[in-house]
This record gives C-alpha cells, structure tokens and sequence, in this order.
C-alpha cells in the first residue's frame, strides 16, 4: 500500500514542487493550505500523476495544541510527515513563533504520539545549531550566519532551533520505530533541480535550489535514512549517491550538539 502523505505549508515553493515527486511514486498526499484559493496551485503541481493529491484547507496560526494538530492526523491518517511551513517573515516574531515553534512543535508531538507515523521530515535550515560545527572550517561562513541568527533573523533562528530539537528529543524517546529527518538546505534560490548535491556534513554557508530541496526531500523520504540532521548545499554528489553514502555511513550533521535538548 503506498504511504499516505501529509505535507505541512503546502503552498511553499519547496512543497509545490515536492507534489509531483511524491506522486510519481503512486504515493497519497494531502497538501495542508491556509486558503482556499491555492488549491488549484495545488492541483496543478499534481496534475498527470499516478499518485492521488487531496487539499485541506486549515491555518496554522490556529494550531494551538498537540490535540489541534492530533485532530489533523485523524482526518487525514498519514503515514508520513512533512513539515514545509513558516511564516515566511509575516506578522514579526509573534506570528514566527506561532508558526515555526509552536505549530511545528505541536505536530512533532503529535505524529511521535500516534504510532501510525512513522516518518516526519522537517525542513529547516543550515544555521540552526547552538555550536560551530567541527568541519566548519571557514571563519567567514560561521560569521555570516552568526550574524543572520543573531542580527538579522533572531526570532526565526529560536523558533527553528526549537523545532529541530524538539524533533530529535521526541524521536529518541519514541524508539526505532519512528524517523525524524531533519533536512537542512542553505540559502535557497530557485532554478532546476541539478541532481548534484553535496549532503550530510557540509561547508557552514552556501546555496541549493529549491527544485533540488525538493528532490532530496522526497528521495530521503522515500529511503531507509534514519533520524538525524542532513545538511543541504548543492555540490558535485548525485543525489542517490549522495544519500545512499549518508545512510551507509550513518552520518549526522548534529554531532557536537548538546544531548539534553528542549522539548
């Protein structure tokens, strides 16, 4: 039976272009949209593919609790996860946190709850860690994004940051069982999907576009990756190769992060 889908800010550029991948693989989806009048965006992304595409109609901001999000697994009964949501910078850090915390937080802990889910992949971000990362050798690239965390984007950076650790903490509790796949793209532009990649551990700062995002998103979704943190910038690796290597190596761009992270 293909897996039942739910994608989380379904009307994003990276999760217009998720649809058709994910359908091509015969897979379910349900695209989440705060407004009516995208679905036909949604619709389109989908159309002539084998898999079959469902909209649901509901905002975020009204999330208000794990029992809100539960609700929306119980209507659609996904197998899997995707969160693609965020404010997008609208409505300052209140309208962030809403969002990319708490919304966010209250799915996690609500697919890890219902053991139907078995996946939940989260886009995040490149700079989304407490600590420089040991192979993050160039003094500019860690500047830059201190100062994008700290100066230029402060409420996104804690919101993410949460989320993600979030995610890893409830996963390491759930067991084997459940797969938190924490991808982590560097500035996104748009353009066609490369193919080539570079993943897992990578340089501190650069660009992947959107279409390419996308492609490893589905893929690792697709894959038997298991939980941890995969950095996303675009390189010189094919992407099945590239995901292959990280899985059989066991690679996880986490490492050096601290253990008792926040729930």
């Amino acid at each position: 039976m293909p897996p039942r889908t739910l994608i989380l800010g379904g009307h994003g550029k990276v999760s217009l272009q998720m649809v058709p991948l994910l359908l091509a693989r015969s897979w379910h989806v349900t695209s989440v949209i705060r407004d009516a009048s995208q679905g036909d965006d949604i619709r389109s992304a989908g159309s002539h593919q084998i898999g079959k595409i469902e909209v649901l109609v509901r905002s975020l901001d009204d999330i208000k609790s794990t029992q809100d999000a539960q609700t929306v697994l119980e209507k659609v009964k996904p197998d899997y996860v995707i969160w693609s949501a965020g404010a997008g910078g609208k409505g300052g850090a209140a309208m962030t946190n809403a969002i990319d915390r708490d919304a966010a937080k209250h799915f996690i802990s609500a697919s890890v709850q219902n053991k139907a889910v078995t996946k939940f992949l989260m886009i995040s971000y490149l700079g989304s860690r407490r600590k420089r990362a040991s192979w993050w050798t160039d003094e500019k690239d860690w500047a830059a994004g201190q100062k994008f965390n700290n100066e230029i984007a402060p409420a996104y950076y804690h919101a993410k940051l949460e989320a993600d650790e979030h995610l890893t903490a409830l996963a390491k509790e759930r067991g084997n069982d459940f797969h938190a796949i924490d991808l982590r793209p560097g500035t996104l532009t748009d353009g066609q999907a490369t193919g080539v990649v570079s993943l897992g551990k990578t340089r501190g700062a650069g660009e992947i576009t959107r279409a390419d995002v996308a492609d490893v998103a589905v893929k690792l979704l697709a894959s038997n990756a298991g939980s941890g943190w995969y950095d996303l910038l675009e390189g010189g690796e094919p992407v099945d190769t590239a995901i292959e290597r990280v899985i059989r190596n066991h690679v996880d761009s986490r490492d050096g992060e601290d253990e008792d992270t926040t729930k």
